[in-house]
């Protein structure tokens, strides 16, 4: 497992536990299948709503909704492929998150060996992020399930990803998903994949 591989996934498992989730297509409100993670996801956007003074815009379902994926109501392949590159560019230049894990070491013991967790973001890198980014969240929303990146628990051992850094990637993802102009409740089922895998990822509580 090289560091390349590694680093990469610093956001782009963030989406993984919602993947295999199939009950969640039956259901009328596409959770995470996690009570905690819908939750949070209810509560980040109820708190943009107040501090903007909005209504609940998109929130509510019509019956043809509880048959239609995230993956489409979102608008399909482009539309993830848009809301992935404006996330990234977003959480990579947001200092809060250190998404170049500048600062941080791994492995060694009693800090004799430890080497550097940092990663660059070069043309290259930043395109095989947005890719598996892309391909997790197509997977999640109920689109196509294709996927070739690396298992995420593991993958972020070490990387001493913290709350306060997961919290401002998820801000990061519903300024992109606001950008976009997603409706309310699409906004709360994509972060809501993303909540759903905070344990998976934070290891600094």
């Amino acid at each position: 497992m090289n560091h390349l591989s590694k680093s990469t996934l610093v956001l782009i498992s963030i989406v993984l536990a919602g993947c295999a989730n199939e009950n969640a297509k039956q259901r009328d409100y596409h959770t995470s299948g996690n009570r905690e993670a819908d939750q949070r996801a209810e509560q980040r956007v109820a708190q943009a709503e107040q501090i903007r003074g909005d209504g609940d815009k998109g929130g509510k379902k019509t019956d043809g909704n509880a048959q239609t994926s995230l993956f489409e109501r979102i608008g399909g392949q482009k539309s993830v492929q848009l809301l992935v590159s404006d996330f990234v560019d977003r959480a990579i230049a947001d200092p809060r998150v250190n998404f170049e894990r500048k600062g941080i070491t791994k492995g060694g013991v009693l800090g004799i060996g430890d080497k550097p967790a940092e990663w660059k973001p070069t043309k290259e890198n930043v395109a095989v992020v947005k890719k598996h980014i892309v391909q997790f969240l197509t997977l999640a929303m109920g689109g196509p399930a294709i996927y070739d990146g690396l298992e995420m628990k593991s993958s972020h051992a070490g990387m001493k990803i913290t709350n306060a850094e997961f919290d401002a990637c998820v801000g990061d993802m519903k300024a992109s998903l606001d950008a976009m102009k997603v409706p309310t409740t699409e906004q709360k089922e994509v972060l809501a994949i993303l909540e759903s895998t905070r344990a998976q990822i934070v290891e600094q509580r």
